[in-house]
């Protein structure tokens, strides 16, 4: 059985400390961010993976987040007198648990849970940053895989998938398969989303529509116009769900009028993209 992190590191005081910290996958690095007092970026193994405001959890820094955000909104409004929408939101990949943190102070009512492959990481967060505790935000120390598929059938409203080793996503993670098993414990109306890191080529993102949308009705692409012509390596989020997606009139005037503006891709636009990739499945050669 996975194991539950809900206890500070061991040999830790509590409170964020900059450094570099040995952890079971390689090397945590905490920075303190020098335009914010109360603000920390986490590297791990050399690659920046979460950014957290310990005064504002409403405060998201990567702009990729600020984008997923956006997508559950335009899912589940939150009216200002009211934010009582009660969402089951299984994060795989932890990290800083940015996120997570977000989703309980946007949606009180919310139950978060977080899988992180690294204990040792897992600890150090919940040290570092004083996150909600369960059923609020509750750290599952196991492989994201294996704890979606052990997931009963529609048990959560929200699937967030930011997994990566190294630049990109682990295979099993990526495929129909794994795809399926996500549309699985998903419940009627839910959704699922990922975040795909690629290069200018986006075989990787072509690949991943192709398959979100083999299995899932409807679909939704959000990325800024440079990543979609391929002229660099970033974020493009990929969204799935049995009922339509992005339909606010407000999400793409959002989405224009942040710090780095994106498009929103529907259905039609999102499979004309994936259209001549191959489906990504678990047999080796694919």
């Amino acid at each position: 059985m996975d194991a539950v992190a809900d206890k500070p590191a061991a040999g830790t005081t509590g409170g964020p400390v900059a450094g570099i910290y040995e952890i079971d996958t390689g090397r945590a690095e905490l920075i303190a961010d020098g335009d914010h007092p109360d603000g920390w970026l986490l590297k791990l193994n050399g690659v920046q993976s979460s950014h957290l405001d310990l005064g504002d959890p409403l405060r998201l820094d990567f702009e990729y987040m600020r984008w997923i955000i956006a997508l559950v909104h335009s899912h589940w409004p939150v009216p200002a007198d009211r934010p009582d929408e009660k969402l089951r939101v299984l994060h795989l990949g932890g990290a800083a648990c940015s996120m997570a943190r977000y989703l309980v102070a946007a949606y009180p009512q919310s139950r978060n849970v977080v899988v992180e492959i690294d204990a040792k990481l897992a600890g150090y967060v919940r040290s570092w940053f004083d996150l909600p505790r369960a059923p609020l935000l509750k750290i599952r120390v196991g492989e994201a895989r294996q704890v979606t598929e052990s997931l009963s059938d529609g048990s959560r409203d929200l699937i967030i998938r930011d997994v990566f080793a190294g630049a990109f996503t682990p295979k099993p993670l990526t495929t129909a398969e794994f795809t399926a098993a996500a549309r699985r414990v998903l419940a009627p109306g839910g959704m699922y989303i990922v975040n795909c890191g690629d290069g200018p080529a986006l075989a990787t993102a072509r690949r991943e529509a192709a398959t979100i949308g083999a299995v899932f009705r409807h679909t939704a692409i959000i990325a800024d116009p440079t990543m979609l012509k391929g002229r660099r390596y970033g974020n493009i989020i990929i969204a799935g769900s049995d009922v339509p997606l992005g339909q606010s009139p407000s999400l793409p005037r959002e989405l224009l009028g942040g710090a780095m503006p994106a498009h929103l891709w529907d259905d039609s636009e999102v499979r004309s993209f994936g259209r001549t990739a191959q489906v990504l499945t678990d047999k080796p050669q694919d």
